[in-house]
C-alpha cells in the first residue's frame, strides 16, 4: 500500500546562475529536483525523498545539507567516493535563457547501482516522480533497473507521473529517446510533456497530436506550450486551460518542471485535473519571475492558494 510521500528520481546539479561581468551565484537545480522543490513546497507535511547518487566531494555534501534544510531526503540513495555532481551555468538573453553542461561524470549516473537501495527509496511513496533526463543519463541496463523498481512501486500502489522532457544532445540517437520514453510512459498513471519537446522527438503537428497520442498510452496527460494553453487529456476528452501571461518575465529556468510540481501537488490535494493545472499556471508564472530554477517556498503557495 502507498504511504504519504513523493519520490523524484534524477539528477541534482551544481546550478551557476545570475551572471554579471566576472560573478556567478551558486546554487543546486535539475529538472527532477525543481519538481520536487515545488511539490514539497505545497503539499503540506507530506516526506520528500530526492532518489539518486551523490559524491563524497564539498559540493555533493553541500547539496546533501542544502536537502536537508529544506525539508529534503536523499533515502537510501548511494554516496560514492570519488563521484562529484554535475554542473551547469544559466546565459540570459533577456529572460530567455540557454544552457552549458559539465555532467558526464557526475555520480547521478549511478543512481541504479544499487537496485535493493532504489527499489526501497520508491517503497510506500504516494507519488513517484521522473523524467526524459533521468533516463538518458542512464545506460541501457540501469535504465532497466530503475523502470523495474518503478513499475514495481506502482503495483504497490504508488502514483507514477513522468515528463519526457527530451533533450537531444542527452541521447545517442531520436530512436533510442523515442523508446526508452515509451518504455517510461508504460509505467506511468500521469504524463506531462511539452509540445516542443514532443514536435521534436515525435513530429507531432499540435498539441492535440501529442494529447491525442499520449491519451492511448497514459490515463491522465497534460500538454505544456509555454504561454499557450495547457491541455489536459482524460477519458477520451481534451480541455485547453489558459496560461497566466506574465508582462515582463524575468527567468524561464524551471519554469515547466513547476508547473509540474504544482499539478501534482495539487491532484494528490484530491483537486480535478482542471484546477490542477490553473493552480500550476500560476505556480509558473510565479517562478518566471525570480531568477534561477527555484523559488522561494512562500512565493509557491502564495501562487498556487489555499
Amino acid at each position: 500500500m502507498a504511504g504519504n510521500g513523493v519520490a523524484s528520481i534524477g539528477e541534482c546539479m551544481i546550478e551557476l546562475s545570475g551572471q554579471a561581468g566576472p560573478n556567478w551565484r551558486m546554487g543546486f537545480a535539475g529538472d527532477t529536483f525543481n519538481t520536487l522543490w515545488a511539490l514539497h513546497a505545497l503539499s503540506g507535511d507530506r516526506p520528500a525523498t530526492y532518489v539518486s547518487a551523490f559524491g563524497d566531494d564539498p559540493f555533493s555534501q553541500g547539496q546533501i545539507a542544502f536537502f536537508a534544510e529544506n525539508g529534503i531526503g536523499i533515502g537510501e540513495s548511494p554516496v560514492i567516493s570519488g563521484a562529484r555532481p554535475g554542473l551547469y551555468a544559466i546565459t540570459l538573453t533577456g529572460a530567455e535563457r540557454s544552457f552549458t553542461y559539465w555532467r558526464g561524470d557526475a555520480a547521478a549516473r549511478q543512481l541504479a547501482s544499487d537496485p535493493a537501495a532504489l527499489a526501497k527509496n520508491l517503497e510506500n511513496q504516494a507519488l513517484v516522480y521522473f523524467s526524459g533526463i533521468t533516463l538518458a543519463i542512464l545506460e541501457d541496463t540501469a535504465r532497466k533497473k530503475l523502470l523495474a523498481a518503478v513499475a514495481k512501486a506502482r503495483a504497490a500502489g504508488s502514483l507514477v507521473a513522468f515528463d519526457p522532457n527530451y533533450r537531444p544532445r542527452l541521447w545517442y540517437s531520436r530512436e533510442a529517446a523515442q523508446a526508452a520514453i515509451l518504455d517510461a510512459l508504460a509505467v506511468a498513471d500521469i504524463a506531462l510533456p511539452t509540445f516542443p519537446d514532443e514536435q521534436m522527438l515525435f513530429g507531432d503537428t499540435e498539441p492535440q497530436a501529442t494529447a491525442q497520442r499520449l491519451g492511448k498510452l497514459v490515463g491522465e496527460v497534460v500538454v505544456k506550450n509555454g504561454e499557450e494553453p495547457a491541455l489536459i487529456a482524460e477519458k477520451g476528452a481534451l480541455q485547453p486551460v489558459p496560461a497566466v501571461h506574465v508582462a515582463a518575465p524575468v527567468d524561464t529556468t524551471g519554469a515547466g518542471d513547476s508547473f509540474n510540481g504544482g499539478y501534482l501537488a495539487a491532484r494528490l490535494a484530491g483537486h480535478a485535473p482542471a484546477e490542477a493545472v490553473l493552480r500550476a499556471h500560476r505556480v509558473a508564472a510565479a517562478v518566471v519571475q525570480v531568477r534561477g530554477a527555484l523559488a522561494p517556498f512562500e512565493t509557491l503557495r502564495a501562487a498556487f492558494g489555499d
